[in-house]
């Protein structure tokens, strides 16, 4: 999918699939447990994280304390990748008190990405990271392109969200989302199922009940 366009009129930009993870808590947990924590992040991205990413074809682009940005030429591999991630956390982690366990949020977008020194930045970065801070902790939300990319490759359900206004990002943007545990519809009551719901939509496509 990756395709390079580098020109003498502008910076190299190319097609890319971007992955954006961030740990949930971090700050508390550190407060919590600063030595045992650095130290499972470690091994969980030394065992598992890194793993994945190089099994799925990735390049990490860069990380932080608590996150990373990753780079992939498919959406494919993406979504594989951050759903392997997250199942494999679970695992990981289950000998852990709840409070204490270490969690990512994930997103994914396809986008046009602007090269600079090993590093990427423009739009389809910042709609990943945008998409990583709507997940559950432990899931992984995908922009719509994504999902209309790997519907028919990914075995695993993902959720529509519907359209979502982010933050410094002037369009709405459409979201599905993975879960390892998708929530059960409860149980609804009888005057509820006599209720209609009608839908509008606003100037630029958002649906408004």
């Amino acid at each position: 999918m990756a395709m390079t366009r580098n020109t003498d009129f502008g910076p190299e930009r190319r097609l890319a699939a971007v992955l954006a993870a961030d740990m949930v808590g971090f700050a508390r947990l550190i407060e919590l447990q600063e030595t045992a924590l650095l130290a499972r992040q470690k091994l969980h991205r030394t065992e598992l994280i890194a793993p994945q990413i190089a099994a799925n074809r990735g390049r990490i682009v860069k990380t932080s304390g608590d996150g990373m940005l990753v780079e992939f030429s498919s959406a494919r591999d993406a979504v594989r990748c951050a759903i392997d991630i997250q199942t494999g956390m679970i695992s990981r982690e289950a000998g852990q008190p709840p409070d204490r366990r270490i969690q990512y949020r994930i997103g994914i977008n396809i986008g046009d990405v602007i090269l600079d020194d090993g590093d990427i930045f423009g739009d389809g970065v910042n709609v990943a990271a945008r998409l990583e801070q709507l997940a559950e902790p432990g899931g992984v939300c995908i922009s719509s392109m994504v999902h209309q990319t790997v519907t028919d490759g990914i075995a695993e359900p993902f959720r529509d969200l519907g359209r979502q206004r982010v933050k410094n990002i002037a369009r709405p943007i459409g979201v599905w989302q993975w879960t390892a545990d998708p929530p059960a519809r409860p149980d609804v009551p009888a005057m509820s199922k006599q209720q209609h719901v009608q839908f509008c939509s606003s100037a630029d496509g958002t649906q408004i009940a």
